[in-house]
Parts: C-alpha cells; sequence; structure tokens
C-alpha cells in the first residue's frame, strides 16, 4: 500500500504543471499563465510499491471560463529510461527526496494498472486518504480479459484527448479536457467497451462529473 505522506514538495505539483500545461496540443489557455487548482482525482497502486499513480484534475482560471484538465502523473525515485519527452519536472519531496514526475500516458505502470481498473482487477484509491479506497470512481469493461503484459506506451495527442494503443487492437482515449455530463454516474459513451469516471468541484465548489478514460476498439 502506498503511504501519502504530509511533507513538502519543491517545486509542487502545481507549479511544475505551470510550467508544462502550455506546451500541450489540447491546453485551451492563451499567452497568459495558467492559475492552477487541484480540484479532483484519484490513485492507483503499483504492485510493486515502486512508482506513485495518480489521475490529477486541475482547473486553469486564467480565463473567464474555466477549464478543467485530466493529468495521470507517476512519480518516480530515478529516471524512467527513455522517457525524457515525458518528463513534467524534478522535485524534492520532504521525506522520499528527489522524485522525478511524469506525464503517466507514457509510463508503462500506470497503463497496466488503468486497464486493471477498467477491467475490474485492481480498485482505485483516494487521493489524499492513506488506505482508503475511491467509491465514486466507476468503471466498466465488455471485452476479452485484457493481456497484463508490460506495454510499450506510443501515446498521440490531439486537441482533446491521449490515445494510446492498448491489448486487443483498443485504443485508450484519455479524456485531457473534461467536459462535464449531467449523468451521475456518468454512462460508457457509445463505441466505446470500457471507462472510467469520476467526479471533481468547480472553482466555485459546485460538483462536476464527467468521463476521464474510455477504451475502443481501433
Amino acid at each position: 500500500m502506498a503511504i501519502i505522506h504530509r511533507t513538502t514538495l519543491k517545486p509542487t505539483k502545481l507549479e511544475l504543471l505551470t510550467d508544462w500545461l502550455p506546451s500541450r496540443p489540447w491546453y485551451r489557455g492563451g499567452p497568459d499563465t495558467p492559475v492552477l487548482t487541484k480540484s479532483g482525482g484519484f490513485r492507483l497502486e503499483d504492485p510493486e510499491g515502486e512508482v506513485g499513480i495518480e489521475f490529477m484534475v486541475t482547473t486553469d482560471t486564467s480565463a473567464p471560463e474555466p477549464t478543467a484538465y485530466l493529468v495521470p502523473l507517476t512519480y518516480r525515485a530515478a529516471p524512467l529510461a527513455g522517457a525524457e519527452h515525458a518528463l513534467v519536472g524534478t522535485t524534492e519531496h520532504g521525506v522520499l527526496g528527489s522524485r522525478w514526475v511524469y506525464d503517466g500516458c507514457h509510463d508503462p505502470v500506470l497503463l497496466a494498472e488503468l486497464l486493471a481498473l477498467i477491467e475490474g482487477r485492481v480498485p482505485a484509491h483516494a487521493q489524499s486518504i492513506d488506505g482508503a479506497l475511491d467509491p465514486e470512481v466507476v468503471r466498466s469493461y465488455t471485452g476479452a480479459p485484457l493481456t497484463p503484459d508490460v506495454l510499450t506506451p506510443e501515446p498521440a495527442d490531439d486537441r482533446e484527448s491521449t490515445r494510446i494503443p492498448a491489448p486487443h487492437g483498443t485504443v485508450l482515449h484519455i479524456h485531457r479536457v473534461l467536459s462535464p455530463v449531467p449523468e451521475n454516474p456518468p454512462l460508457r459513451p457509445e463505441g466505446a467497451i470500457g471507462h472510467v469516471a469520476r467526479g471533481w468541484k468547480d472553482p466555485q465548489g459546485a460538483p462536476l462529473t464527467a468521463v476521464f478514460v474510455t477504451l475502443r476498439p481501433a
């Protein structure tokens, strides 16, 4: 079980994302520096206990219309070989020391656990409470068993999402720009064979909910 330490992080996750987000093709902000708040999310557990896995929702309030982004992140004690292009930044953790923070869409550990979550083999964990599961995360899957082999991530970004090839000719769609839906919990989108959804809060504290991830045939 991952331990959530109550300690310092320098720079903070939001400070790292403030510099990184504007470089993404799905970033909707203008020339002004993003003004980010942490709005929600959940965690997954690395079975080996080495890699921190977080699906963070962060809201940019720099424009008149706030935009919520889904940012999967992994935290490692050493660089991930071949993933220099996916590095969000490095930070100093008050307990664990130097941590390398990656866009999790490029991290095979995150992708393996995400597929396990979609299939129902592992649960989602609360973002900030040690040992607690997150009952607000919903998932579905209607396909054949997903092979838990090590994946070689080949993500492709567009204006809305990140697409990642997955087993059995499927494609993971990570919904980077979150679009709230009226249903709670959100239904699996038409044409998808699996999905993950959860809620978060807008800057005024109002609850919102959306599909975070879909799994579709290629």
